[in-house]
């Protein structure tokens, strides 16, 4: 909360301060709403006619947020396709909305949500709602006035106007007349009855008072009706102007002197007074005499204002994500009580009237464990005058001050030293002075330098010409020049990429201005057949494109020598990590380090791994016959895969036995070595004569089966 003083009227703001609840005291802070602000941007605010409900749109995304005053927080949210220009609540609550957007469409919400959507012909700006007949009327950037019917659900035919465009309308509660301004800074007055326009206002002239200096005439940009006679006129230089509906001439011309476009104008009954609002303050001011009655200049912009009915609280949307809330209470000159759900203002204000404390809402500083020992603060840790937050502390910045100026009491005479110093610098800057390189882009600086001499050199041959400006000479870059976190890093990807072309256009820069000094010199026209300064060749506008593919494959190469380094330093580190779990000493690591290194063709070392380089074992392997390769896999256990079609690369796996497995195998040994030794040989017997293959066995066969029988 903050509370101002105005022309003697007391201003409550309930949503100033900090978004840190935990640092400020529960008993001194305010939360009126719960979450009554926006993600970036509130463009409207309404409260509906029944009181409960304050509806705001805003960005970004687009989308509209319902309060219910009663329950103090958000009832719902909805986002939008695109940004609200305007809205308005059709009923009561908030069943019937109405959305205007920025790519012409018009939206209808009911209360579960979307309900329908059309487009009118041309963007619209505002409208308002004819309620004795249902129809809506859209003003925008065409001088048609469109009316769309509710009841039968469709256009009817629209109100031509004499404006090329009109900004804004409002229809008078009282009697329903339509009025529109337009942007030549009239108002258009029509009866919706027959649909004919009844009267004309020209408030451009009427706005122009004494000691106003306009460029050109001032647009209508807001509009609105009080009662059946009062009508309020705002212009986009800042003027106010009050009308009575049978006269011509204004009442009242108030101006705001910000020469900024009024965009919010509404009346308080109870007090005759007029809150007109535009970008940068509000004002509330008598609508007799024009008297002040106070004003309230929020921090941010203002985008729109919403008066709560019957009470002295209003809302106003912001180009921030909160939306403010003021409060003017008090027994005289004030503009109306609380409303009814937070009738604990009005005691809440009484009692701070009472007792006022200046100090409740100060700021506070955070500090570092570090600053408290700087300042002697170590000791508060702990107590009530540090809160801690994240990784500090926030102390009272009253607090803060007093025990900086007792731990550096010199800190002026510093302040005062630097002062100096810098004085003496500036002057120093107005002396003649020999060129001297900065500390930090020396090449660039010689660079800029040697292009200003070129300019300067060219502005002199040429009397009515002027050389550019230098960056050097500009203080929006002086701490490109200063500051080392500014250097700029001629191996980095970006910079390489970039060179070929800012070195392209230098060469360019530098040929087109010797071609304009020789022309300045002989100050004659460009003979005929020669080739123009601004015309050059294909090729040299495509040769920068060369350069700068050479050096993407210098970026690409460099990228794949690292990788293949880093892989190379990851293999060693794994191979010395294994060598140290199986047990080897340190030094003959270091020893087998400096005296193995693996070739790029070949796999580290290990026993889960072999060598790609045995090619006499694997050529050997491949001409003996299928028994001996089987014969050699069991004997060692192990299994070949082998595919010559992707480089005779081979794929060794050890098989897993089971026990049972073993012992067969080992019975199987055990039985075929017994059978050798029973075996005899029956080479010494000779084959008989016998029949042929398919004739039956000979003499030879029988003795054969018998001996083997034996």
């Amino acid at each position: 909360m903050q509370i101002s003083s105005v022309n003697d009227v007391k201003i409550y703001n309930l949503s100033h301060g900090k978004s840190l609840p935990e640092v400020r005291n529960i008993q001194r802070r305010i939360e009126l709403i719960q979450d009554f602000e926006m993600p970036t941007v509130c463009t409207s605010i309404k409260v509906s006619r029944d009181g409960q409900f304050i509806l705001a749109t805003g960005t970004y995304k687009p989308r509209i947020r319902c309060y219910d005053t009663y329950q103090l927080s958000l009832k719902f949210e909805r986002c939008l396709d695109s940004e609200v220009v305007a809205f308005d609540v059709l009923s009561d609550d908030y069943s019937k909305l109405v959305f205007l957007h920025c790519d012409r469409y018009v939206e209808f919400h009911s209360q579960h949500g979307h309900y329908y959507k059309t487009r009118i012909p041309k963007f619209g700006r505002d409208f308002s709602y004819h309620y004795p007949s249902c129809d809506l009327y859209f003003v925008g950037t065409s001088s048609e006035v469109f009316r769309l019917n509710l009841e039968q659900g469709r256009f009817l035919n629209s109100l031509q106007t004499d404006a090329v465009e009109n900004n804004v309308c409002d229809i008078n509660p009282v009697h329903h007349l339509f009025a529109t301004g337009t942007s030549e800074g009239r108002v258009e007055c029509w009866d919706p009855r027959v649909r004919n326009r009844v009267g004309m206002l020209d408030c451009a002239l009427s706005s122009l008072t004494e000691g106003t200096e306009v460029q050109g005439l001032p647009s209508i940009s807001s509009l609105k009706f009080n009662g059946s006679l009062t009508m309020a006129v705002g212009t986009s230089t800042g003027q106010v102007l009050l009308y009575d509906l049978r006269s011509s001439q204004p009442l009242l011309v108030k101006d705001h002197f910000y020469n900024l476009p009024i965009k919010s104008l509404n009346f308080h009954d109870p007090l005759d007074l007029v809150v007109s609002a535009d970008s940068k303050i509000i004002k509330i001011w008598n609508k007799d005499n024009g008297k002040v009655f106070s004003s309230i200049q929020p921090q941010t912009n203002i985008n729109d204002v919403c008066i709560y009915p019957k009470s002295g609280m209003l809302f106003t949307a912001n180009e921030d994500p909160k939306m403010n809330t003021f409060y003017i209470p008090g027994e005289y000159m004030a503009l109306g009580p609380a409303p009814r759900w937070c009738s604990f203002l009005d005691n809440l204000t009484e009692e701070l009237e009472e007792s006022p404390e200046s100090t409740v809402y100060d700021d506070y500083k955070f500090v570092t464990r570090k600053d408290l020992e700087n300042l002697g603060l170590s000791h508060l840790v702990g107590s009530s005058l540090l809160r801690a937050y994240m990784h500090g502390f926030f102390m009272d910045i009253r607090l803060y001050h007093k025990v900086k100026s007792m731990a550096n009491p010199f800190a002026y005479e510093e302040y005062r030293k630097d002062k100096i110093r810098q004085k003496i610098e500036e002057s120093r800057t107005q002396r003649v002075q020999v060129k001297k390189l900065p500390k930090v882009n020396k090449e660039l600086a010689l660079k800029l330098m040697e292009e200003g001499d070129d300019e300067a050199e060219l502005a002199s041959r040429k009397k009515k010409g002027k050389a550019l400006p230098s960056i050097l000479g500009d203080d929006r870059f002086k701490l490109m020049f200063e500051n080392p976190d500014y250097q700029v890093d001629e191996q980095s990807e970006e910079f390489r990429l970039l060179n070929p072309i800012v070195s392209k256009v230098g060469q360019k820069r530098k040929k087109k201005l010797r071609l304009l000094a020789q022309q300045a010199a002989e100050d004659e026209e460009e003979p005929e057949g020669r080739a123009s300064s601004e015309e050059e060749s294909s090729d040299d506008d495509k040769s920068w494109v060369e350069e700068v593919r050479e050096q993407r494959r210098l970026l690409r190469q460099e990228d794949r020598d690292r990788r293949r380094q880093e892989r190379k330093e990851a293999d060693r580190n794994t191979v010395l990590l294994k060598r140290e779990q199986n047990g080897e000493k340190t030094s003959d690591m270091a020893e087998s380090k400096k005296t193995s290194q693996p070739q790029f063709y070949q796999i580290k070392a290990g026993e889960e791994f072999r060598s790609f380089n045995d090619m006499a074992r694997k050529q050997k392997l491949q001409k003996a016959s299928l028994e001996d390769r089987l014969k050699l896999e069991e004997q060692s256990g192990t299994s070949n895969v082998s595919d010559t079609a992707v480089g005779s690369k081979q794929l060794t796996f050890t098989l897993k036995k089971s026990e049972q497995q073993r012992k067969q195998q080992q019975a199987e040994r055990e039985h075929h070595q017994e059978r050798k030794k029973l075996r005899r040989s029956a080479g010494h017997l000779s084959s008989g004569r016998g029949r042929g293959w398919g004739g039956g066995r000979g003499r030879g066969g029988e003795e054969e089966e018998e001996a083997h029988l034996n």
